[in-house]
């Protein structure tokens, strides 16, 4: 008699890893704030006017702060600023460790935020605020704040890349305080200039996040090409 078939073992499910959560968590959250947003949900409409008609009237009265943000968020929280920093770790990935698959997985990664940004700011359409006495201008439409994003994407990439190569102590505290602060000025001074509601910024954040967080998961799953 023929031997019965031996059925193969089942494979063990798949389970999502906690990157994986997390990236779902917070594309999630940005969709539903979007959709929000899109519908002007009134409890948010109407917490972001309140805030920003108070941050707008202390940016009219503190002219030195007000000056100080202007600075910050035109020069060293712009996205351009944060591209080039991008721009500048892939090079330097290139040179220094020949990490091609790296370097190309970082500025796709740059390049895939923008154009996600552009692409969510032309279908949501959101106006920005208007102010009798404007103390800042800014293009495009308001949701989600360019500044944000790319501020969540750029710091978030450059610090996994900095645990993954070893930085650790204070170097990597030091760089973990820098980033938080980054991220969070960046938003913070958009609001404050008046050329951003609070769930613009709100909406940067996790949308970067969940593209860093997304980047990370890729990166992990493909390793580098042999040669």
């Amino acid at each position: 008699m023929p031997a019965a078939p031996v059925d193969s073992p089942p494979r063990p499910p798949v389970r999502p890893t906690a990157a994986a959560r997390l990236t779902s968590a917070l594309a999630l959250c940005s969709a539903v704030l979007a959709a929000l947003v899109v519908v002007r949900w009134r409890p948010l409409i109407t917490l972001d006017a309140a805030v920003a008609r108070t941050t707008h009237g202390w940016a009219v009265h503190e002219h030195g702060l007000t000056h100080a943000f202007r600075v910050l968020t035109d020069w060293a929280w712009d996205p351009l600023t944060m591209r080039l920093l991008c721009a500048v770790a892939a090079v330097w990935l290139v040179w220094r460790r020949s990490a091609w698959w790296t370097a190309v997985w970082l500025a796709g990664t740059c390049a895939l935020a923008a154009v996600l940004q552009q692409g969510l700011k032309a279908a949501v359409d959101r106006p920005r605020p208007v102010w009798p006495d404007p103390v800042d201008s800014a293009h495009y439409a308001a949701f989600p704040s360019g500044h944000a994003m790319t501020a969540a994407v750029v710091c978030g990439l450059l610090l996994w890349l900095l645990r993954r190569g070893g930085a650790a102590g204070t170097p990597w505290g030091a760089a973990v305080a820098l980033a938080v602060l980054s991220v969070a000025g960046a938003g913070v001074t958009r609001v404050w200039l008046g050329v951003h509601w609070p769930s613009d910024v709100l909406g940067g954040w996790l949308l970067g996040a969940a593209v860093a967080a997304g980047a990370v998961i890729v990166h992990n799953r493909w390793p580098a090409p042999p040669g």
